[in-house]
């Protein structure tokens, strides 16, 4: 009697840790969620930096401007998100920018720190010399 209850336990026991049945989502379900993540995400300020380097700069030069960029995020901390590369479109309307660069931050006060940062003033002694044309947009994500 006793093992025949330990058996029975241990069958309701490990029929209990099985996978549990998931719960079919509408449509209407998935987009309700997907809306209630869009009206309680942070707005976070975008940077995006498009660079069209000049004929004379050798490919060292445009490595050594690509490492010094990228070693920005882990010198100024108000740079919250950081991503980067080269232009690989079709349709060759770029104008001859090929890289882009895309910072995060999460106010105007951490951009703007960002742009005095004696790092990034830095950045721009080394980038200056290769850099034929610049674009600059930020915006507030939505």
């Amino acid at each position: 009697m006793k093992t025949t209850a330990i058996t029975l336990f241990a069958a309701l026991l490990f029929a209990s840790c099985g996978e549990q049945p998931k719960k079919e989502t509408t449509e209407k379900e998935e987009e309700k969620t997907v809306k209630e993540t869009e009206a309680t995400a942070v707005p976070k300020l975008r940077h995006v930096v498009l660079f069209k380097f000049k004929e004379t700069s050798s490919e060292a030069d445009i490595q050594q401007v690509e490492e010094a960029f990228n070693a920005l995020p882990s010198k100024i901390s108000e740079i919250k998100g950081y991503e980067w590369g080269t232009n690989n479109s079709p349709e060759n309307l770029n104008k001859g920018l090929t890289h882009c660069y895309f910072l995060t931050f999460a106010s105007e006060e951490d951009r703007d720190t960002y742009l005095t940062h004696p790092d990034h003033v830095a950045f721009g002694d080394i980038a200056g010399p290769h850099i034929a044309d610049v674009l600059v947009v930020d915006y507030w994500t939505e």
